[in-house]
């Protein structure tokens, strides 16, 4: 079986966010950069299957050389290749196309998105990829358990949870529930060495350009100050909640 687990290079959710002067690009100055933790949960059930049924894993990412330590941090956690497409990625469409060129060469049983990526919270990419292969796309997965060329999924639905059975080859979208936070693999000293000397695949870029492109960005307007409004002052707090937190 050969698993491709798509990884995304996020900042790290301690980072303190900034923009550049115009306010059209993310500041890198300073930012720590990590595995995006919905592709994280991914590649740790990646490897489950690796040493359950014997796959193999690859990890991928679009970017720069920058993203280079994210690939090695995987490669540490159990992943056997990792593949960059060197171009950067700029629009969810763009991303999905790279991903899916690389996919169609290499013909992988089953492809793992995280459900979203926690910097721009797009959740395209996924389904853009299945869409491009003309393979089946369960998202929001929580459950997966593979059988030969089967598999029982479950995925999270409003209101509840839903139970599908599935034929490889396929993509989801992962996100906690795949496994659990206290499942995920720290690397340790030996996975760290092996990793460096495990080689890193540099494809040039499939043909494609961006669909979208960014206008500005602005972070959230600063709370308010805290008001407090006595208990039995009903009627005030009602206006309160009417007229400046519009609420009701």
């Amino acid at each position: 079986m050969k698993v491709l687990v798509c990884i995304s290079h996020v900042p790290d959710t301690t980072t303190k966010i900034k923009f550049t002067e115009d306010n059209s690009a993310l500041d890198k100055e300073g930012v720590q950069f990590v595995i995006n933790p919905y592709d994280e949960f991914g590649l740790t059930r990646a490897v489950w299957l690796k040493e359950k049924e014997g796959a193999e894993v690859t990890v991928l990412t679009v970017g720069g050389a920058e993203v280079e330590p994210t690939l090695r941090k995987a490669l540490a956690i159990g992943a056997d290749n990792a593949i960059r497409v060197d171009q950067e990625a700029t629009d969810g469409f763009q991303v999905a196309k790279q991903i899916a060129a690389v996919a169609e060469a290499e013909k992988y049983d089953l492809i793992i998105t995280g459900r979203e990526s926690i910097d721009y919270n797009g959740g395209q990419v996924g389904g853009m990829v299945a869409a491009l292969l003309q393979q089946p796309f369960i998202n929001a997965c929580v459950g997966m358990e593979v059988e030969g060329d089967k598999a029982e999924l479950i995925r999270e639905i409003d209101g509840g949870k839903e139970k599908l059975s599935a034929q490889l080859p396929f993509v989801i979208g992962g996100q906690k529930g795949l496994v659990e936070e206290s499942d995920l693999k720290i690397p340790n000293m030996r996975g760290i060495m092996q990793a460096r000397k495990k080689p890193l695949d540099v494809r040039p870029p499939a043909e494609t350009a961006p669909r979208t492109k960014v206008g500005t960005f602005e972070k959230p307007a600063p709370k308010g100050d805290v008001k407090m409004v006595d208990a039995e002052n009903i009627e005030e707090l009602v206006r309160l909640l009417h007229e400046e937190a519009k609420a009701l």
